[in-house]
């Protein structure tokens, strides 16, 4: 067994550098647990109100997380880059990689053409004092919200939706705020939200959204913030119903605290209907990414807002980095007019759905019950995380374990469909019905 890391210093601002370079250096590895804070007071000759100020800044800063009798852990994956381990953990070898939630690279239309055609488009180089977001990318944007439901008189552009995300939170919330999330949620997430301090509120969820009962419990323990993912929801596959868009509207009717915020990541390739919160509240966001249905690499969302909050992020985003590339821009506005790559967009979208469908009928046919109403993941609960991923593992499958998006909610698989193939439903779903036997949950709600 390794020897333990040696935690040093004699302060509070020490002793959470020394865990850092701890974490940094791989030698505090994410989940790693630190010593109670008497024991390592006593370690280090401190008071045990030192050693406690400096888990409170690591806490504070998204490094560790305390849960209570089983201690203080580093998070599972703290924002601070590590010289031994990727923010993506690689699959087993020798398995089918199902764990990373990212789209078909097979999918994906190609970028090729429009960059050709881009490059002899471009006109002289542009200065600082030029660039903003380009008038007829948010026409374009202004269009397709409209066209949604979304009031979008307002628009600005940010780094892909959790640039927009972080902006939106920084501008509104100080640390120590509450924010109520989706549980399951979004990793990235979570992370960040921990990162900046914030403090998370689980919101409980079925296939229909964010419930209504959670939601009103959010608000009374004193959220700040409420972020909701419109549809395919990541990990659950959850989409926003017109029912349940309409109870959370009558529930957040003119609340003037609440920031709302809605994650429409997936945007064209969702088959479901948009059903949005948009305007509900004074202080709202839209927020739609081209980062799924187009290419990862493409960093760039949308924002629609009120006008207040589209000014923050718009403000912030110029005293930092400053504007989102107008070559980007003019790359996604000619995918947006091209109707070829609309066409390729819908195909996926349908190609997605079946893939999905395909792996819940086969998982109902054996008597368990996944979650998915739309988007590339499937929820599946299940009695013990480790067990189910490990026996998976074994049988040649890599899968998300569901800690990794829980709060309080119940354990469960995340498994992405993009990788499957027809051919592969069947042998995986008899894979997980092994993993799982003899006993299968069939909820999803904490």
């Amino acid at each position: 067994m390794p020897a333990r890391y040696q935690i040093t210093g004699s302060t509070s601002a020490a002793i959470s550098a020394s865990v850092e370079t701890g974490v940094r250096a791989g030698a505090l590895a994410a989940g790693s647990p630190l010593p109670a804070v008497r024991a390592l007071a006593a370690e280090l000759s401190v008071s045990p109100a030192t050693v406690a100020r400096a888990y409170q800044e690591l806490r504070q800063r998204g490094l560790v997380v305390t849960a209570g009798r089983h201690g203080t852990r580093v998070r599972p994956r703290p924002p601070v880059a590590s010289r031994r381990s990727a923010l993506h953990p690689p699959p087993a070898p020798g398995t089918r990689d199902l764990s990373q939630g990212q789209p078909d690279p097979r999918l994906l239309p190609p970028l090729g053409p429009h960059l050709a055609a881009l490059a002899a488009e471009i006109g002289p180089p542009v200065g600082y004092a030029s660039t903003a977001v380009l008038p007829a990318l948010a026409e374009a944007a202004r269009d397709r919200l409209t066209a949604d439901g979304v009031p979008a008189e307002e628009i600005t552009v940010t780094g892909g939706t959790l640039d927009g995300i972080e902006r939106l939170l920084a501008a509104h919330l100080r640390p120590g705020d509450a924010v109520a999330v989706e549980d399951p949620g979004w990793v990235n997430l979570l992370d960040l939200v921990a990162a900046l301090g914030l403090r998370p509120i689980g919101v409980p969820l079925d296939d229909d959204g964010p419930t209504e009962a959670g939601v009103r419990d959010a608000l009374t323990l004193g959220a700040r913030a409420l972020v909701v993912t419109s549809r395919a929801q990541n990990p659950t596959g959850a989409a926003v119903s017109a029912g349940r868009a309409g109870a959370l509207r009558a529930l957040l009717a003119g609340r003037p605290d609440l920031l709302l915020i809605e994650d429409d990541h997936a945007a064209e390739l969702a088959r479901v209907p948009l059903h949005p919160l948009a305007g509900a509240t004074p202080a709202w966001a839209f927020v739609r990414s081209v980062s799924k249905p187009f290419g990862p690499d493409l960093r760039l969302a949308v924002l629609a807002g009120d006008e207040a909050t589209v000014a923050r992020v718009a403000g912030r985003a110029r005293v930092g980095a400053g504007w989102v590339s107008t070559v980007l821009q003019r790359l996604v506005l000619a995918l947006w007019r091209d109707p070829a790559t609309a066409g390729l967009v819908r195909r996926a979208g349908q190609e997605y759905e079946r893939r999905r469908s395909a792996l819940l009928a086969a998982l109902a046919a054996r008597g368990l019950t996944g979650h998915g109403r739309s988007g590339i993941n499937v929820w599946l609960p299940v009695p013990d995380e480790t067990v189910a991923v490990t026996a998976l593992r074994d049988a040649g499958w890599s899968v998300a374990p569901g800690a990794l998006f829980r709060i309080g909610a119940d354990p469960a698989l995340r498994i992405t469909i993009s990788a499957l193939d027809e051919a592969d439903v069947g042998p995986l779903a008899d894979a997980i019905a092994r993993a799982l036997r003899p006993a299968a949950s069939g909820g999803f709600t904490a």
